[in-house]
């Protein structure tokens, strides 16, 4: 099924692919050095903005009292604006774990340790995992994040969930309950779900914690577990700064009411959490991008699957692109060198944009429809040939 890219991905062949030396040698070589102040000048807006909303929702208590059910409309628009202005913070931090804040490792690693810890994750395990996830990105046995399901028959799993849908409530609804489904569990579940058990995570590491270093079930590689060696203590490392937040939560929960702590703190971090998964789902997901085995995936061919979108467009202005520090309009650039600060990536971007056109994948639909895309139509993959395609043989009609 062919959409906004126009089956683009699907067109390519393995030979075809360009080496890491002749992208590296298109990208202006300015692009790979952060320069600290900038960065620091970055962090200072998106800290400043969560400080200045805060501020505002501790005014609003006096007004709306969080344990008022009716005032819930007025607490989740408040959620709705503070986390995203937070998810700025958490693009930083990210930009930590990947070496890209500044030359000043400890600098840069407190940062991200703070901004992590204060979002519940634990920072080295996620540096650890994002790492991988970009090198085997759409990878179906090594991938890290949004790894497809596989079809083995029609008759089971999620292929099978949707076509009973399909089936008893009409295609029309559905295909709308499916994608219903399907955005609830991402949204909203998917990452504390990835982060706890590893969901969507790669099918031969076995079940992952980020919390705990270990498999939790066997893996089908074992040498290619997710925290091997030296990163087990790291993930330790990491668990103090979140268990020293989650202490404190609990503490203000129990002074001052859970209502208050899910009003200032607990909202917004859903929406951060939502906007994440938004970024990471639809950077490497549509009807018409393949996933790969190892044996046919490359760490080029991985990184030119990812897909640039127009969050510039999302509101009139482009505030939500600012704000985000432009994840999603440069994510091409960023998966191929990561090490690129967000500022000088829109210039890498139109580097790979001029010099490899063919291989630059940027889907033009507007964010919402695009989801609506995906949550309907990228649900298991089958074998074609050397890639994995989303099968939608009985939803053709309805994407």
């Amino acid at each position: 099924h062919q959409q906004g890219m126009k089956g683009k991905a699907l067109s390519w062949k393995h030979e075809d692919f360009p080496s890491a030396n002749e992208l590296r040698k298109v990208i202006p070589k300015d692009c790979y050095e952060p320069d600290t102040l900038t960065s620091l000048g970055y962090l200072s807006v998106s800290v400043v903005g969560t400080a200045i909303c805060t501020a505002v929702g501790v005014a609003m208590l006096d007004l709306f009292d969080p344990a008022n059910i009716l005032t819930l409309p007025i607490w989740t628009a408040y959620s709705a604006v503070t986390g995203t202005v937070a998810m700025g913070l958490w693009v930083l931090a990210h930009e930590c774990g990947h070496a890209a804040f500044s030359k000043n490792r400890d600098l840069q690693d407190a940062v991200g340790y703070i901004i992590h810890s204060i979002m519940w994750v634990p920072y080295y395990s996620w540096q650890r995992s994002h790492a991988v996830h970009h090198q085997y990105t759409n990878n179906v046995e090594l991938g890290e994040t949004h790894v497809p399901e596989i079809l083995e028959d029609k008759e089971e799993g999620s292929y099978a969930l949707r076509s009973f849908l399909l089936d008893t409530l009409g295609e029309t609804v559905g295909i709308r309950v499916w994608g219903a489904f399907q955005g609830f569990l991402h949204l909203i579940l998917g990452w504390p779900a990835y982060l706890m058990i590893g969901a969507t995570g790669g099918l031969d590491r076995g079940m992952t914690n980020h919390y705990y270093p270990n498999p939790l079930t066997t893996p089908n590689q074992p040498k290619k577990e997710l925290f091997p060696g030296n990163w087990k203590e790291k993930v330790y490392k990491s668990d103090i700064g979140v268990a020293a937040v989650v202490a404190m939560t609990a503490t203000w929960s129990i002074c001052n009411g859970l209502p208050q702590v899910m009003a200032l703190y607990g909202g917004p971090l859903l929406i951060v959490n939502c906007w994440l998964v938004l970024y990471t789902w639809l950077q490497h997901t549509d009807v018409d991008v393949p996933h790969y085995s190892q044996a046919d995936h490359g760490f080029v061919k991985g990184a030119l699957h990812s897909i640039d979108r127009p969050y510039d467009k999302l509101d009139p202005w482009g505030i939500i692109d600012f704000l985000h520090h432009k994840i999603g309009t440069t994510h091409v650039a960023h998966h191929f060198e990561s090490s690129i600060p967000h500022y000088k990536a829109e210039a890498a971007t139109k580097a790979i944009k001029e010099n490899f056109p063919e291989f630059y994948l940027y889907d033009p639909t507007p964010i919402p429809q695009a989801l609506w895309r995906v949550c309907k139509g990228c649900t298991a993959v089958e074998k074609r040939g050397d890639r994995w395609v989303w099968l939608n043989d009985n939803a053709e009609n309805l994407l």
